[in-house]
């Protein structure tokens, strides 16, 4: 099997010294840009499997790194920056950044990322998403949408099987408050987190065997929800 390719994108030495030799010791192709220009030539060149990206680069701003990045791809992007406000957050996510890890960071936790990124890929490559979802003891049936959790049919209304449903699609990635308020109840809805809060509790009281301490549907505090599979 071919090694995933990584485009690490960082002018820190120090993280390059860290970041690459322990991407490489896991077996990654791994490729280096220090800065945000050099980044889009490479990716333009040749793109990468997984891009993990700083936004405080020295010549063009991050954010618009990942914005014109994702115009050209769907490739997965992983933030590793220093910067951890929610306001940061909401932005590179909003951008299209899969995943968002603030420095310092711990490894297993950037190579978790990494790997659940990718594996999001493989899975919409091999089909895995349409059909049944699977996650733990929940069966996410999408044609039928009929959502089962060990061998029990759950009754969900039509909006929490939509809110579901775009989580599960995104399995393992951020989504923001807003990008959901916008995809469920649309544009003018965004500035109405309360129809999200009340939605989100409907839901977790039906398909979390614990709602107060939920193992499917995690909030990423102020940004936004993330449906969990789990992080090997």
């Amino acid at each position: 099997m071919t090694p995933a390719r990584i485009l690490l994108v960082d002018d820190e030495p120090a993280i390059q010294r860290a970041v690459g030799p322990l991407l490489r010791s896991r077996g990654y192709d791994v490729e280096i840009a220090a800065s945000g220009a050099e980044a889009l030539r490479l990716v333009s060149a040749r793109m990468p499997d997984l891009i993990v990206l700083d936004l405080g680069l020295p010549d063009v701003e991050g954010t618009d790194v990942c914005r014109r990045i994702r115009e050209m791809s769907p490739v997965p992007i992983v933030v590793l920056s220093a910067r951890g406000s929610e306001e940061d957050k909401v932005q590179a996510l909003d951008l299209g950044a899969d995943d968002y890890v603030t420095k310092p960071f711990g490894p297993n936790e950037l190579l978790a990322r990494i790997r659940v990124a990718l594996r999001r890929v493989a899975d919409a490559d091999t089909g895995a998403e349409s059909g049944v979802f699977r996650a733990g003891g929940l069966d996410i049936d999408y044609d039928r949408r009929r959502v089962v959790r060990e061998g029990t049919e759950i009754r969900l209304t039509p909006k929490e099987f939509e809110l579901l449903s775009l989580l599960a699609r995104s399995h393992d990635r951020v989504l923001t408050h807003r990008a959901i308020l916008k995809a469920i109840w649309g544009a003018n809805a965004v500035d109405q987190p309360e129809h999200l809060w009340t939605l989100v509790a409907q839901l977790r009281r039906k398909i979390e065997p614990d709602p107060g301490t939920p193992r499917y549907l995690v909030s990423e505090p102020w940004v936004g929800y993330r449906f969990v599979t789990g992080m090997d």
